[in-house]
């Protein structure tokens, strides 16, 4: 007898201090999906903060891992960024933040026990700056809309369309 929750196959993972202005935008662009849309049965949507391996538990057994977070690869600030597949492991060479190297801890050991989503997507922005202030900086904030539109574009690429009007 399955005892388990059941499991969406898709989650949705906001990552970021918002502490620290740009390196929050993941939680920020979260935060404007959880409010402009509804989605549909199967899409988990999480505020992962700076977690780390906390996370481990909540992104084991997914089909799909969509990260949304700041991505340092050396583009302009305000550069959307799409990784997938062999690069996402890139991604984490290339990090920010402490945060970043937990969630790489946290892939490598779902792929360890065999609970890795089969298909994990980054989508970022390039920070423009990473001082201490609670709001983004403008040319990031002005970006945020590009990123959760990316967003909906990954879910409905895999086969779960949103709605507009969110909570």
């Amino acid at each position: 007898m399955n005892t388990e929750p059941s499991r969406c196959p898709v989650l949705v993972l906001g990552m970021g201090n918002l502490l620290l202005e740009d390196e929050g935008l993941g939680i920020r662009a979260l935060e404007l999906l959880q409010q402009r849309y509804e989605f549909p049965a199967g899409v988990e949507l999480l505020d992962g903060g700076t977690t780390g391996m906390g996370l481990l538990d909540d992104m084991s057994r997914r089909e799909h891992l969509l990260v949304l977070d700041a991505c340092q690869t050396g583009d302009p600030p305000g550069t959307l960024v799409r990784l997938a597949g062999d690069e996402v492991p890139v991604y984490f060479d290339m990090r920010i933040s402490p945060h970043q190297l937990g969630l790489s801890d946290v892939l490598a050991t779902l792929e360890l026990s065999g609970e890795k989503p089969a298909d994990v997507i980054v989508l970022g922005l390039v920070p423009q700056s990473l001082e201490m202030s609670l709001e983004l900086s403008g040319l990031i904030a002005e970006q945020l809309d590009t990123l959760v539109g990316a967003a909906v574009t990954e879910l409905e690429r895999l086969g779960y369309p949103v709605e507009s009007g969110g909570s």
